[in-house]
């Protein structure tokens, strides 16, 4: 039986979906249990109720991976009263690890969007609203004779990532100078001389949760005792972190056929959607879970149709018959997440034991 620590999980999903990402008021990574724990069998779901917790039990699976928190508004007692803390007491009963991965994965390129738009069929792929003020540049002054190996280093942890290229930086040629003063150990020059010494600048873009990586990376590869470096915020969206998926189809559709592909695809008997002056189907914009803060986005890059869910009624004319509004339902547009889950865990750990949960966790049914 292989096995595994609960913090052996954790750190591959920070890898695909850094938790650091999250929005402000979710409530993603490790609810219940200890990092330290041994696990030998996942059970993926999209949310977290008591017969999930039960259906856990039957299958031996002592690790829940959830999208949706079981925690989010936090809990004032455990007394058994609702199902969030009876889901809560049963896990820590049967010592079962939940971990939630909701909006830090919702926010990467790879994550929940993409997966709706594989489902759709969608090319040309790229996020609708890239999230402002995730972006960072670092500077650094490096001898000659370590320039290559800095680089490198830096690279390795996170930096110079732009678009569908890494390794990309920039580096100018000049001279540093320094005075050693006493106790220290220079790498070059002697103590108490000013010494000049040819360096390069080198200047790469990274995304703000890989600073302490890529700064770690940078003092462990320079040889200076003392590194000098500076960390810019910049103004550039990160077009691999945002919200939303926009793409195109690969051949028009007219709009009753491909509102009847996307019923099937996702498995729902209703789609709440607006009409508009629109008779076939190219752009395609998608939005798991509550995307209505995105219909301007959609309208503004010309999506023909916006497919999310939780639209409220007001938000329906916002579309001003520009574009079309498909409210597929939360729980739907999300389902696949799990597919997402099976693959990270499976691509690390090919013969680590997994079960899709069978429970149908959506609290909505259509008559």
């Amino acid at each position: 039986m292989n096995r595994l620590k609960v913090s052996e999980i954790l750190k591959v999903f920070d890898e695909f979906a850094p938790f650091s990402l999250q929005a402000s008021y979710d409530n993603s990574g490790l609810l219940v249990g200890n990092k330290n724990d041994e696990i030998t069998k996942i059970l993926f779901t999209i949310d977290v109720t008591e017969a999930v917790i039960d259906e856990a039990i039957q299958v031996k699976a002592d690790c829940i991976i959830a999208h949706h928190p079981l925690i989010f508004n936090g809990l004032r007692r455990l007394n058994s009263s609702n199902d969030v803390e009876r889901s809560v007491e049963k896990a820590i009963k049967h010592s079962i690890a939940i971990i939630c991965v909701h909006t830090n994965i919702d926010f990467v390129a790879q994550g929940v969007n993409k997966k709706i738009a594989d489902k759709i069929g969608l090319h040309n792929q790229k996020i609708l609203s890239p999230t402002p003020n995730t972006l960072l540049k670092i500077v650094s002054f490096v001898p000659t004779s370590h320039y290559k190996s800095v680089f490198e280093a830096m690279a390795l942890a996170g930096a110079g990532h732009i678009g569908k290229y890494d390794m990309c930086g920039f580096s100018t040629s000049g001279y540093g100078t320094f005075r050693a003063l006493d106790d220290a150990q220079p790498f070059v020059g002697k103590p108490h001389t000013l010494h000049t010494e040819q360096e390069q600048r080198v200047e790469m873009i990274l995304p703000r949760y890989k600073k302490d990586a890529v700064i770690a990376a940078l003092l462990a590869t320079h040889p200076y005792q003392e590194v000098a470096y500076d960390i810019y915020s910049l103004e550039n969206y990160h077009t691999q972190i945002g919200s939303g998926i926009i793409g195109d189809l690969h051949e028009k559709e007219l709009v009753p056929d491909f509102l009847q592909r996307i019923k099937s695809i996702f498995e729902t008997p209703c789609i709440r959607v607006t009409d508009a002056s629109i008779s076939k189907i190219v752009r395609v914009a998608v939005c798991g879970g509550s995307g209505s803060s995105l219909i301007s986005h959609a309208i503004s890059q010309q999506a023909d149709i916006f497919i999310t869910a939780d639209v409220k009624y007001h938000d329906f004319f916002l579309s001003e018959n520009k574009m079309i509004i498909a409210d597929i339902g939360h729980y739907e547009s999300e389902q696949y997440t799990k597919e997402i889950f099976y693959e990270i865990v499976t691509k690390k750990f090919p013969k680590f034991a997994t079960h899709f949960s069978t429970v149908n966790t959506n609290p909505i049914k259509y008559l």
